[in-house]
């Protein structure tokens, strides 16, 4: 039986949208999909409607490395209203409470800096974690309260950047999992008087230069009509960064010819260089990104995502 075609270009990378308020980070997905005529798309770790800035979607054979990213440190700027707490705590929720606002500048860098560090933080309801298969949020919007056990997370910078009447303005470096909605509600319960997120704007994921991002609008601008039977695609595909540009932290090793065609089979490198559980990045002789590798007690670096190099049509 004949292999069933797949829709559109096998295009590999990784594309930074400059996301808008309002945008659901899936619809940002679909759209880009569609500009690039992608076979495959993922995101790494979806923005709230309420927040813009930087969203890596993954194209192809990069969405193998999502997870990089999922797990990498982010950069945000946030604005936050005391005195008024909802229950997303954010500017989309409801209001659960009011109260007058007698904050100082003293007591706002005390109450700054528990939050500092290696913190415990309890996350939304609105969130997507899931319980017994199901998004937080969906339990929320129905009503329904679901114990959240606190989680592990850091925060290695909190600069204050402005505090003016009842607005403080701040810039959060952070590491995974981090809900920078409960980080502010966690503030403004300090202070006493509540709090909620008003603006939220991602400046940065890893090391991913924010001067390459991009709108779906600016993207749509270089994107060829794909009705056209020989599309071109060239101008779009310059927005794509390197499909191993989510792994780019990984200490790298090189692999022979030999072992390169091995390693894409499910064997080891013979590279005996790193720890135990050290991850790293496989690169043919030629400077080809192969995959990811994870080192063993056998001092062997094993295959744990590898790059499917597109076959050519036979005739």
């Amino acid at each position: 039986m004949a292999r069933r075609s797949k829709k559109g270009r096998p295009v590999n990378g990784v594309v930074l949208v400059n996301k808008h308020q309002g945008e659901s980070s899936n619809r940002v997905l679909q759209q880009v999909k569609r500009l690039f005529n992608a076979q495959k798309a993922g995101h790494t770790g979806a923005l709230d409607p309420l927040a813009t800035g930087m969203l890596p979607i993954c194209l192809g054979e990069a969405t193998k490395f999502s997870q990089f990213l999922l797990d990498a440190d982010k950069v945000y700027r946030v604005r936050a209203q005391l005195g008024v707490r909802t229950d997303t705590s954010d500017a989309d929720g409801d209001v659960v409470a009011t109260r007058p606002v007698d904050v100082s500048p003293s007591q706002l860098a005390a109450a700054l800096e528990p939050l500092r560090g290696a913190i415990m933080q309890v996350p939304s309801m609105f969130s997507a974690l899931k319980h017994e298969g199901k998004p937080l949020y969906e339990y929320a919007r129905k009503g329904i309260e679901i114990e959240r056990p606190a989680r592990p997370v850091h925060i290695y910078r909190l600069d204050l950047l402005q505090f003016e009447g009842d607005m403080v303005e701040l810039e959060v470096h952070c590491s995974k999992g981090t809900y920078i909605r409960s980080l502010v509600d966690d503030l403004g319960q300090a202070l006493g008087c509540g709090a909620h997120v008003t603006m939220l704007h991602r400046l940065a994921v890893a090391d991913y230069p924010a001067e390459r991002m991009l709108s779906v609008e600016q993207l749509a601008s270089f994107a060829p009509d794909r009705e056209q039977p020989d599309a071109d695609y060239s101008a779009i595909d310059q927005h794509l960064l390197a499909l191993d540009s989510p792994v780019a932290r990984l200490p790298m090793i090189h692999a022979g010819l030999v072992q390169s065609d091995g390693f894409l089979h499910g064997q080891p490198v013979d590279a005996h260089r790193y720890a135990a559980g050290t991850q790293v990045r496989v690169e043919s002789e030629h400077g080809v990104f192969l995959g990811v590798a994870e080192y063993r007690e056998d001092g062997r670096a094993w295959p744990k995502r590898v790059v499917v190099f597109e076959q050519p049509d036979k005739a």
